[in-house]
């Protein structure tokens, strides 16, 4: 049961992403107004995937499990921080975009 907590937090890191792309995509299509809410709702994803991991390595370090704790921390750190970066990215691209649209 533990091992949803991978799942749900590439799920999560999936969803993040994919908000903020799916409104560039839409951007030039209708006048999107809730592309506020689907950033939010996107760095949102984005630290519950990042805690789903939190919460693994701490089941991981309550059992004693170091052997898996050393194989797996350099990629998690590594795919933490692709996910963190990529997000801010998009939704900063949002943000910019979606600001020159409606500036006055």
């Amino acid at each position: 049961m533990i091992g949803l907590l991978n799942l749900g937090s590439l799920v999560l890191g999936l969803i993040a992403w994919t908000l903020p792309l799916v409104n560039l995509i839409h951007y030039k299509k209708n006048d999107n107004k809730n592309w506020a809410a689907f950033s939010i709702i996107s760095i949102s994803a984005c630290a519950i995937s990042l805690c789903f991991q939190i919460f693994y390595h701490y089941h991981l370090v309550k059992i004693e499990d170091w052997s898996a704790l050393m194989d797996i921390t350099g990629a998690v750190v590594f795919a933490a921080t692709v996910l963190l970066i990529v997000t801010i990215i998009l939704n900063s691209l949002n943000l910019i975009v979606y600001r020159k649209g409606t500036s006055v």
